[in-house]
């Protein structure tokens, strides 16, 4: 018994090691902060240990994104807050009720449409109502606020620089993972769906996933970006990849709409065995990047799905040029048409798909 508890932190301490060394990060990032504003003499020392907590994030690029985020609003605020305090009487209740509205209802349209600068609002409101501004002034307020958000913001970044830096392309890595798995699962209910009425929730379900997780792949780019522009790395650009994400995705949303019912018997007696071995080599080959994706290696080739996407398209010509397809309603060509399209598009972005993840690989 004595033995199964320390293993069972040590595989706890694994599982989460993450989220264990942000917490470090965060702490010693707070202590140090403390230290220097002592050090520099700030008289509130709070809002420096305060902005080193808020910037660290689980990322060297997301704390740079945080540092940018919380320097632009704060400098923003501040400024609005210097022009509000010596243009606005304030002396009773009734004028500083009208100052906070003036002061605050700019910022907040702006905070609207630019989350970036949610901290706006309250570094004006700092300026307007705390008793510092009121005893050195609210130019003086402003720059020493301006001095504390800074030194902690750059405590912080500095941090998780040295302190075992968490690189936003293990996020992007596993976003992209995911958007694969999940893309593979949506293809197989696609295509069954021509041979069988499939659940529009279930579906779209997997849609809301892929698109979730497209997106946290493309915050993640963004971070790795900033990194890139801090750490001087030769890494190539992930932007692309989730490109080519996205494309593939809308290649899906194509087959989707030309198999939201099953085909007629006679094409389905025709195409069954094409639309079986598409579904089953791009299925395998999705899951094949998500893994190669998610071990930093090389990809697979997409040769197998070329030859697969190629012999469904001769299997469509093939139908034509037997007049079989003459006698077919107009709405059901028109799905047979479309789903041709839709799947040489994804032979291209499959392909695409390959020099992403290669690049992503080697990088």
């Amino acid at each position: 018994m004595t033995g199964v508890m320390p293993t069972t932190l040590k595989l706890w301490a694994q599982t989460h090691q993450a989220r264990l060394w942000l917490s470090v990060r965060i702490v010693v990032a707070c202590v140090v902060t403390f230290a220097a504003a002592h050090l520099l003499g700030f008289a509130q020392s709070y809002w420096a240990v305060l902005s080193s907590v808020i910037v660290m994030q689980s990322s060297v690029g997301g704390s740079i994104k945080a540092t940018v985020d919380r320097l632009t609003g704060s400098l923003g605020g501040a400024v609005w807050g210097v022009v509000v305090c010596l243009g606005v009487p304030h002396h009773d209740i009734l004028t500083l009720g009208v100052a906070l509205g003036v002061a605050v209802a700019p910022l907040a349209v702006v905070t609207a449409f630019n989350p970036a600068w949610r901290v706006a609002p309250v570094t004006a409101l700092i300026l307007l109502l705390t008793p510092t501004s009121q005893v050195i002034g609210p130019v003086d307020a402003a720059i020493q606020r301006m001095l504390e958000v800074g030194l902690g913001s750059v405590i912080a970044v500095a941090v998780a620089l040295v302190l075992a830096p968490a690189r936003s392309r293990a996020d992007l890595t596993d976003a992209a993972r995911t958007a694969l798995e999940t893309l593979a699962a949506l293809m197989t209910d696609l295509m069954a769906g021509l041979r069988e009425a499939r659940d529009p929730l279930a579906v779209e379900g997997l849609h809301e996933a892929v698109r979730a997780a497209i997106a946290r792949a493309e915050t993640a780019a963004d971070e790795a970006r900033r990194e890139r522009l801090v750490t001087i790395t030769a890494a190539p650009d992930p932007a692309p990849l989730c490109r080519t994400l996205r494309r593939v995705h809308h290649d899906l949303i194509m087959v989707g709409r030309v198999s939201l019912t099953p085909w007629p018997a006679p094409v389905e007696a025709d195409l069954a065995g094409p639309v079986a071995a598409v579904t089953d080599t791009v299925t395998q080959f999705l899951v094949a990047m998500a893994a190669a994706i998610g071990r930093h290696a090389a990809p697979p080739p997409a040769a197998r799905e070329d030859g697969t996407l190629a012999d469904f398209s001769q299997a469509v010509a093939a139908l034509h040029a037997s007049g079989a397809a003459n006698a077919l309603p107009e709405a059901v060509v028109a799905r047979l048409f479309g789903l041709t399209f839709a799947l040489e598009q994804l032979r291209k972005d499959l392909g695409d798909l390959v020099e992403r993840a290669r690049e992503l690989a080697e990088g």
